[in-house]
């Protein structure tokens, strides 16, 4: 009765608020939400939501009217309403709440509460309306068969039932049994109650409208046959669901009814039930919840209407749901009499209007980046309110605002920048809400800096200056070299709001950076504005001139380059040659080239030498003159049998003089050879009355000899009495001399010869046909002053015959002929690729050199399909920038030179196109309703557009996110399903790539526990510990996070979760775990160390006193402070005990841990990472060692802990377990033990180990050791192996036996006792050749396997080996090379003890205190806790078996191999011209692209190797990648060495045609070498077969005769490779000396003492005896190399044929070059205007004599090879 009054009272009443704004800042808030309730005639209930902010108290100030009496009273803070004892519903009364705190008060609350007419009068009417329809009409029965609501009350009852997977179809009968019972309690039918039913999991469905059913056994029978739905728990989706479709006239409802909602539900919802709860109960439907089993009680009341005691259920299980039918029945009943009584019995209401309608024309306006305004048009009717609900439309918690019905607008404001928000705007009626006027809007994004600008640039600094952003607070500076270099490269400057100038310092020259300026506002960024710019480089020398030029000197001349210079370096090199010379010049300005070679070009490349290095070259070429003739050649003295030549000298430098005479008549000549002193020479022993002509010729010290001089002269005739008679003698005819045929063409050749005497002459006639004869014979005159034509027109790849006959006055002198033959129709050559970018790239070649009428390129797709594209280029174009490709796709280009008679064969080749995608995508933080992916961003991106797509719906949400990003996280998705997430990354000009895609599933929804009320459980004073960790022995490490965000209680729970985990331990102190405790935030605190506590009690006691710290979070920090102060011996460090750190951490690192959580894995520290709230999983897997699955765990927040708390203990002491401890092996952590660093031999350490050495292994890039005589290596069994030996184990070695390994038996590694009895261990029998596995078995019975056989020997042969020795409880198995050779079977082993020692390379017969070692090297040890690892391991450390594709890069390696080329880096800067080599491979240069904008940092890759240089010139000797020492000569030459490296490059721009470069320099002979066969690695090898006898080598005299060795068995067949790899070791270690010494002279510094490797090698395998071999054929090309240190010139490739005009030069393989400077004009062509052809002929005409053409360019050599051990190597200096 009461309850019926007051409800009639308060829906009568009528309540105005007014709302304030927000108060400004340092104001206290206002209260919110006034609420007023009529509990009877007299007493009002007044309430109010607390306000935002601090206070502490209320005051509430109400005045009546019209009396106006006005009263105040103080309201505690805990309390937020207030009851009026006093009401009188007669007067009106006006309320004023403030909050109060201190002195201040907030703005006041205001609201009134209308009077009522006649009040009391309505109350006692309603009272007596009460009690006779209750005495009268309210006949509530129990029947025997259970309760019937027989109310003459009707309703609309919807029940709203979860169908999610939770349920279990069992569980949903009970389910249907319950709702069958409930249906039965009420009069069923269309014009009485009506009930309609949905279900729902992950969507709602409808199962019946109120409308469906007219009977209760339709009901009844809908219930029985209802389908179990299945999905997840989405309670807020159905509640909605049911408001909009159930509640509603055409589903049935009916106006004037009671309107009931029963919910029954399993567990919690995995959306907000909130607003959707409120909504129905705002829209007069009476809401009641049933929970069972794992439901949410708070969530319940949340839902039910009021008051929680008649509307809230929950029960233990669905079997007992029965129980609260009843019950549940008799409060519906109740209260749909009640609520019927209230619609039909009170005053009337006001008039609701004739359609709930929603408010129409939703419009937003005055967007910014924080806030936009909301408008509509009004609803129809009397709108109490206007409720406005907003939330990010990708997730996010929604927000709403109220204002009053007559307000059409509204400011939405806090909003976060450049987000989507959805909408949604409900009228609000005394009785109803409306539905939602839905729509959206975009916040801004934020103001980001314009007019970037980058200026003032030296080759050092650059200034960055902006234009302020409007409200900004700083600014973020980021800027770094455009390389795909270490992410470390990149710095960071912030700066303050005022600042808009900074300049950027210590900046690498002549390189581009990439610099890009973000607003902050304040943790929030803006997009960001870049821009590039590249620095200055090293001002080079400049104008090289050449004067001065003779025979054999020439002088330089430049201009100097800048006052820093501190000297100049001049390089030269014949240009068609290969000895290389240089000469450091100090400062001068001008120098004298000497003892040059007469009529040779000379490339001259000038350096300037500055403090930071050596700037490019200027260079150009010149070319000495012809030896000049010797002078004033005469005759004296002449008599009848003699006369006397004499001449002036030419030169000073001439060696001898050839002097020739010869009979004019015809004779012998004779020929004498006269010092080069002597300028005269008297010729005798001739006939008199003879005329003879002397040829003299002078002769020069490089044998150059010059041209001759002829002298005709006659002896006089003997004089006798006879009366003389006068004669006249014929003057003789000579033939032209040295006819040359040459500058042949495709249609024309050139005839030159030398004129004998062409005083005489008249002219000549040249006659030629060709050989074939189907042509008549052409004849040409020339007159006597010319001594050269050219032929033309002929045809093409014809064989011509050319004869040249002097005419004289007495006729025909005799005539000389040759054979010459016009060029075929020549195809380009040597096609090139460059500039490859996504959609282009740019094709070169060499021109033929016949003259063309221009090129046919023709290009497309080998894969995809579609037809070849062709264009048509002119002759004088020899580059091609072909455009609009496809991404990442490989094309067909050919090059087809047109002729006027045809076209020649195609040049073809195969280009790329880059690949515009990302690279590793992958998806993380899978959750129910959310998942977050990541990638490698792509460096060229300036956006990404990021699509997920619902695989089983096909809705697709996209996002698009900046060049900078490198993740994005997706919310409000569905559980428990797949989703593919495809990722496009886009260029500035709108090029997209393809898509990269991964798929992933949600979670699905789980099923809780029932929730438990909370229990204080007091921690126990000592935990047991757990049965897996009885065994542990570690060293454990904790480190926590004690940042801001961990916050108080939370850290609380992270030192209850170390009190339980370390509670789990058994033994604490030196002879079982130690814990050390490290808490972290912007820098580390030890808490205490590894040898603080020897007793669990202590430690306990110890963490429950650990003190909570604060601050940021510097992960990567901590862990360096873990590794350089907690895991040392001085904080309790302990040897062969594993080191285990375990981390905990809510957050992403503020710094980075990448690398030093690398060295952690490395140095097999075993790590842990565990990660919570808001913990980056991309980190967390950084952080920990491999396999991830093992080592990274994450959960949502700290309460969750203990679900993981077991799994972690038994990992980590599975871990610490010290029988096998796990160890970083092959990229993961293996139980095993690493003896190498147990036994100290490793890098850091082995100087400490008396009798070793370290000295290159397999590779040069595997330190190996050396273990002398005089090394007798022993450690502490109890350090190595403290808990004994595994049952099965393997026992891995890699090692190589000496000439000096003795031949007694010893022991590659045995255990003994402390009385030196041997326990376990592997012996070698080098005079035996055996080897020998023994231990003691489980009977304490010693017992020997030894192997013999063929394979074995190898071991004996002196090359390196990897020998397996699996020791199971059965068998012994033995694995040489990765190959299984024998398996015996053995007795399960016992256990060692462990008081004694372990020992390398002991001699079996050492006894007592006189052991020693035998020599032998020592490249890995490891004891594996498996017998499979001999199957698993690749042998990748041998030479002949690795496989790069199959195993992981080689320690200081680059990485650089022939088959897959990494992807192109940015093209480096213009580089110096360098002595040209032999062509080598095309480098990749890298494309010009814009930088995205810089986001935050992405996850790091893996660095990239080295781009290749941009186009450039043939360039100054470089690093190592060039041939090795002078071999014996081969076929083409090598490539000639790279230039001097320049500076890492930004993208090239096209530059111009590269000058032609400086051939590389010769490499120094090799030296003897040492006694025995060459140490090198790698398995021997198969003997050759008996080759013929060949040339003796050149490398050096052969060593001293080795000792006879046995007759070996065949060796294995190695291949191609393995030989390859052989060869390029030797050939790089040789020349690694003279490498150091250029390096040490190019950079003016020491550098590392690096020495020939001259290692004596023990007797090889024994081979079949063979003849010598013949000359060696060339090498096979090599890997292309990548960048090592400078190195010195090697020995480059012989000389290619004079090139044509520069053209862009081709890199050369190796590390990238610097780009050259434009090269020098090619040789001026010769041609002369034709002859006319005689008309009629077949043939072209003839036409005026075009250019000739440049000279052909030399024939490629084959490439120069890189091998990894030209990186960074062991070189260490020759040992003996």
């Amino acid at each position: 009765m009461q309850f019926s009054v007051r409800l009639s009272l308060c829906l009568l009443g009528f309540l105005l608020v007014s709302l304030f704004p927000q108060p400004a800042r340092g104001q206290v808030s206002s209260p919110r939400r006034f609420r007023a309730k009529i509990l009877s005639p007299n007493k009002l209930h007044v309430s109010w939501k607390e306000p935002k902010g601090a206070f502490e108290s209320y005051k509430v100030l109400y005045t009546t009217l019209p009396d106006g009496e006005q009263k105040e009273v103080q309201v505690s803070k805990q309390d937020a309403k207030l009851v009026i004892g006093d009401f009188d519903p007669l007067k009106e009364y006006n309320f004023k709440i403030f909050a109060v705190s201190g002195q201040q008060q907030s703005k006041p609350l205001q609201a009134k509460h209308e009077a009522q007419r006649s009040g009391i009068a309505m109350v006692q009417s309603q009272r007596t309306r009460d009690s006779s329809v209750t005495a009268e009409n309210n006949e509530i029965s129990e029947a025997e068969e259970g309760f019937m609501c027989n109310t003459a009350a009707i309703s609309d009852i919807v029940i709203l039932v979860d169908g999610s997977w939770s349920i279990g179809r069992i569980n949903f009968r009970l389910v249907r049994t319950f709702l069958e019972n409930l249906v039965r309690a009420f009069n069923v039918g269309s014009d009485k109650t009506r009930i309609g039913l949905a279900q729902y999991s992950g969507d709602p469905r409808i199962e019946w409208h109120l409308n469906a059913h007219s009977t209760k056994e339709a009901v009844i029978d809908a219930v029985k046959n209802l389908p179990y739905k299945g999905g997840n728990t989405l309670t807020g989706l159905a509640l909605t669901f049911i408001l909009e479709n159930s509640f509603k006239p055409e589903a049935g409802s009916r106006p004037g009814v009671p309107k009931i909602g029963i919910l029954i539900t399993d567990g919690k919802s995995q959306d907000d039930v909130l607003p959707p709860a409120r909504n129905l109960r705002d829209a007069g439907i009476e809401l009641f919840a049933i929970g069972v089993k794992n439901a949410d009680e708070l969530e319940l009341k949340a839902i039910a209407s009021p008051p929680e005691e008649t509307h809230v259920y929950n029960v233990a299980d669905f079997s007992v749901m029965s129980d609260i039918v009843e019950g549940l029945t008799k409060t519906v009943c109740d209260r749909v009499d009640k609520l019927d009584k209230e619609i039909k019995g009170g005053a009337a209401p006001a008039p609701p209007p004739t359609s709930v309608s929603p408010p129409r024309d939703l419009v937003t306006s005055d967007i910014t980046a924080r806030s936009f305004r909301v408008a509509w048009t009004h609803a129809p009717g009397q709108v109490e309110k206007y409720r406005v609900v907003y939330y990010p439309a990708s997730g996010g918690q929604p927000d709403e605002k109220v204002v009053q019905g007559t307000e059409n607008s509204v400011e939405l404001n806090y909003l976060n920048s450049l987000t989507e928000y959805q909408v949604a705007v409900f009228a609000i009626y005394r009785s109803s809400a409306s539905e939602a006027l839905r729509g959206s809007a975009t916040t801004l994004a934020l103001p980001m800096v314009n007019d970037l600008e980058l200026f003032d640039i030296t080759h050092s600094t650059m200034m960055v200056r902006w234009k302020v952003a409007a409200g900004a607070t700083g600014y973020m500076i980021l800027y770094a070299p455009l390389t795909e270099g270490d992410p470390a490269d990149e710095k960071e400057v912030k700066v303050a709001d005022s600042v808009n100038e900074v300049e950027l310092e210590g900046l690498t020259p002549a390189t581009e950076y990439t610099v890009t300026v973000y607003a902050m506002y304040g943790e929030e960024a803006s997009d960001p504005m870049t821009s590039q710019q590249t620095t200055l480089p090293l001002t080079p020398a400049r104008n090289l001139r050449f004067s001065d030029v003779d025979h054999s000197s020439a002088r330089l001349s430049w201009d100097a380059s800048s006052r820093k210079v501190k000297g100049y370096r001049i390089m030269y090199v014949k240009t068609n040659g290969v000895q290389t010379n240089e000469v450091d010049v100090g400062s001068v300005t001008t120098w004298l080239l000497r003892n040059l070679t007469s009529l040779t070009e000379y490339t001259v490349g000038v350096f300037a030498i500055y403090d930071e290095g050596q700037a490019e070259a200027v260079t150009d070429s010149f070319t000495t003159k012809t030896v000049p003739d010797p002078l004033d050649l005469k005759s004296s003295d002449i008599s009848t049998d003699s006369f006397r030549v004499s001449w002036q000298h030419a030169t000073s430098d001439v060696v001898l003089y050839r002097l020739t005479w010869t009979p004019t008549d015809g004779g012998d000549s004779e020929e004498v050879l006269v010092d080069g002193h002597i300028n005269t020479y008297l010729i005798k022993g001739l006939s008199p009355a003879s005329e003879y002509e002397v040829l003299l010729a002078a002769i020069y010290n490089n044998e150059a000899e010059s041209d001759e001089v002829i002298l005709v002269e006659s002896t006089i005739k003997r004089t006798t009495t006879v009366a003389t008679t006068t004669t006249t003698t014929e003057a003789p005819r000579f033939g032209v001399r040295n006819m040359r045929i040459d500058e042949e063409t495709s249609f024309s050749m050139r005839v030159s010869w030398q004129p004998v005497d062409s005083r005489n002459v008249r002219h000549y006639r040249l006659n030629y046909v060709s050989s074939k004869g189907d042509r008549a014979e052409e004849t040409r005159t020339v007159p006597t002053g010319q001594s050269s034509l050219v032929l033309q027109p002929l045809l093409s790849d014809t064989e011509y015959k050319v004869a040249i006959t002097p005419v004289y006055p007495e006729g025909d002198g005799p005539p000389i002929s040759r054979m010459g033959r016009t060029l075929p129709l020549s195809a380009p050559k040597n096609l090139r690729v460059s500039e490859e970018w996504y959609n282009r790239f740019r094709i070169s070649w060499d021109v033929p050199p016949s003259p063309t009428m221009g090129y046919r390129v023709v290009y497309q797709p080998v894969s995809a399909p579609g037809p070849a594209l062709e264009t048509f280029v002119g002759e004088d174009v020899n580059t091609m920038l072909i455009v609009n490709l496809l991404s990442g796709t490989e094309y067909s280009v050919k090059v087809i030179a047109s002729y006027t008679t045809g076209s020649s064969e195609a040049l073809s080749g195969r280009a790329k196109t880059l690949y515009l995608g990302v690279t590793n995508l992958n998806i993380y933080q899978v959750r129910m309703t959310s998942l977050c992916t990541q990638w490698q961003p792509h460096r060229h991106a300036s956006a990404y557009r990021v699509v997920l797509e619902s695989l089983p719906s096909g809705q697709k949400q996209e996002t698009k996110l900046g060049g900078g990003a490198s993740r994005h996280c997706f919310n409000n998705l569905k559980p428990n399903t797949q989703y593919k997430i495809s990722v496009y990354a886009q260029l500035l000009d709108g090029t997209e790539g393809p898509g990269v895609s991964a798929t992933e599933r949600t979670l699905p929804v789980p099923t809780p526990a029932p929730t438990k009320p909370p229990t204080t459980t007091p921690l126990p004073t000592i935990p047991p510990a757990k049965e897996v960790c009885k065994a542990a022995k570690a060293d454990l490490v904790f480190l926590i996070d004690g940042s801001w965000s961990i916050g108080d209680d939370n850290f609380l729970k992270i030192i209850r979760f170390l009190y339980s985990t370390t509670g789990a331990l058994d033994r604490i102190g030196p002879d079982g775990t130690q814990v050390a405790i490290v808490q972290f935030s912007d820098d580390a605190r030890t808490e205490f160390k590894l040898n603080s506590y020897n007793d669990k009690e202590r430690l306990l006691d110890a963490i429950n006193k650990i003190s909570y710290k604060g601050g940021n979070t510097k992960t990567g920090r901590a862990i360096q402070h873990v590794k350089e102060n907690i895991f040392t011996a001085a904080a309790g460090l302990r040897r062969g005990i594993p080191n285990v750190l375990v981390v905990l951490t809510d957050g992403r690192s503020q710094d980075d841990v990448n690398k030093v959580s690398k060295e952690m894995q490395m140095a097999g520290y075993i790590v842990f990472a565990l990660g919570f709230a808001d913990a980056d999983y991309g980190e967390l897997v950084s952080i920990a060692s491999k396999p991830s699955d093992r080592h990274v765990f994450f959960v949502d927040d700290l309460d969750a802990f203990k679900k993981i708390e077991e799994k972690l203990v038994t990992f980590v002491c599975e871990a610490a377990t010290a029988t096998c401890p796990s160890v970083p092996m092959s990229g993961s952590t293996t139980p095993g033990f690493r003896m190498m660093e147990l036994f100290g031999l490793v890098e850091n350490r082995y100087n400490s180990v008396s009798g070793v050495s370290m000295v290159p292994g397999t590779f040069n890039t595997f330190p190996c050791f050396h273990l002398h005589s005089d090394a007798f290596l022993a450690q502490p069994t109890k350090y190595l192996h403290p808990e004994g030996l595994p049952s099965d184990y393997t026992i891995t070695l890699l090692f190589r036996l000496l000439p000096d390994t003795p031949e007694e038996p010893f022991a590659l590694w045995e255990i003994l006792n402390k009385n030196n009895e041997p326990l376990v261990g592997v012996i070698l029998d080098n005079g035996g050749k055996t080897l020998t596995f023994f231990n003691n078995d489980y009977k304490g019975e010693f017992q020997t396997v030894t192997f013999e056989g063929p394979e074995i020997k190898k071991l004996f042969y002196g090359s390196f080996h990897k020998l397996h020795i699996a020791i199971s409880k059965t068998s012994a198995k033995v694995v040489i090379d990765c190959k299984m050779v024998a398996e015996k079977n053995i007795n399960a082993a016992g256990n060692i003890t462990t008081d004694g020692v372990e020992v390398l390379g002991r001699m079996v017969r050492s006894r007592g205190n006189k052991d020693n070692s035998a020599p032998f090297q020592l490249q890995i040890f490891d004891i594996v806790c498996s017998t499979s690892w001999a199957n698993r391991d690749k042998c990748c450390e041998l030479p002949g078996l690795r496989k790069e594709a199959d195993c992981p890069a080689m320690p200081k390696a680059c990485t650089c191999t022939q088959d897959s080329k990494g992807p192109p880096g940015p093209a480096g800067p213009p580089g110096g011209p360098g002595i040209r080599g032999a062509r080598g491979d095309r480098g990749e240069p890298g494309p010009v692209g814009p930088t995205g904008p810089v986001g935050e940092t992405g996850v790091p890759g893996p660095q990239g190797p080295q781009g290749p240089q941009g186009p450039s010139g043939r360039t100054i000797i470089g690093p190592p990648g060039a041939p090795g020492e002078r071999g014996q000569k081969g076929d083409a030459g090598q490539q000639g060495n790279q230039g001097i490296p320049g500076r890492p490059g930004g993208p090239g721009r096209e530059g111009p045609a590269g000058q032609r470069g400086l051939p590389g320099k010769d490499g120094p002979q090799g030296r003897p070498g040492p006694t025995g066969t060459m140490g090198t690695p790698g398995a021997p090898g198969a003997p050759g077969t008996t080759g013929p006898p060949g040339k003796q080598g050149e490398l050096g005299p052969p060593g001293p005769p080795g000792g006879k060795g046995e007759k070996g068995e065949r060796g294995d067949l190695q291949s191609t490779s393995s030989v390859q790899a052989i060869a390029r070791q030797v050939c790089e270690q040789l020349i690694q000396s003279h490498m150091a010494r250029y390096n040490s002279i190019l950079n003016q510094a020491p550098s590392p003492p690096v020495s020939i490797r001259t290692v004596p090698g023990p007797p090889g395998e024994p081979g079949r005896p063979g003849s010598p071999g013949s000359q060696g054929e060339q090498g096979p090309p090599g890997r292309p190399g990548s960048h090592g240190q400078p190195g010195s010139s090697g020995q480059p490739g012989e000389r290619g044929q004079p090139g044509e005009k520069g053209e862009k030069g081709s890199p050369g393989v190796g590390v990238q070059g610097p780009r050259g400077p434009p090269g020098p004009p090619g040789a001026q062509g010769q041609g002369r205007p034709g002859n006319q052809g005689p008309s009629g002929r077949p043939g072209n005409p003839g036409s005026p004599g075009r250019p000739g053409v440049p000279g052909p360019v030399g024939s490629s050599g084959p490439p120069g090879y890189c091998d990894p051990n030209s990186c960074v190597g062991y070189n260490v200096g020759v040992f003996q």
